[in-house]
């Protein structure tokens, strides 16, 4: 009995997914009025997130996650913050659906903490309370717009 899998005894190559590097890509910060708070501080937060790939060479991806958060109270903005956190990823072996998940999946799962990160020191820094974004589940997004851009077949 070898300790081969079967993958490798016929010759088929294993897919790889590696991280090669993190980077901050780019982020802006705005607060049009300042940390003047009335004392009742209850901001509407708003977070959007968008994620994107470029080839950088052979099997190297840089895949950007962009997360905008903008808080706003009594129809006045409070501040409006915006983190490009950028990765290098090796995509050896993956087929289409695989490379499609890993971009729109995987990858954003492995940056979002570096964002997350950023955006509260920039607000910190802004003079605003901590800004703690909650977790996001990548891979339910993934699947709901999967789901989402399938054509429905009736009979």
């Amino acid at each position: 009995m070898a300790d081969e899998t079967p993958a490798q005894s016929n010759g088929a190559a294993q897919p790889n997914l590696a991280l090669q590097g993190v980077y901050l890509k780019d982020c802006s910060y705005e607060s049009p009025q300042g940390p003047r708070a009335d004392g009742n501080f209850q901001p509407q937060i708003n977070l959007d997130l968008a994620t994107n790939s470029t080839p950088i060479q052979d099997d190297i991806h840089e895949v950007v996650l962009t997360v905008t958060v903008s808080a706003k109270q009594n129809d006045k903005t409070l501040f409006l913050v915006e983190v490009k956190q950028a990765g290098a990823f090796l995509m050896e072996n993956l087929g289409q659906e695989e490379a499609k998940r890993a971009i729109a999946s995987i990858c954003p799962g492995v940056l979002f903490p570096y964002a997350r990160a950023m955006v509260s020191q920039l607000v910190s820094q802004g003079g605003f309370p901590q800004l703690l974004l909650p977790p996001v589940n990548f891979d339910a997004l993934y699947l709901s717009a999967q789901s989402q851009s399938v054509p429905q077949t009736t009979n």
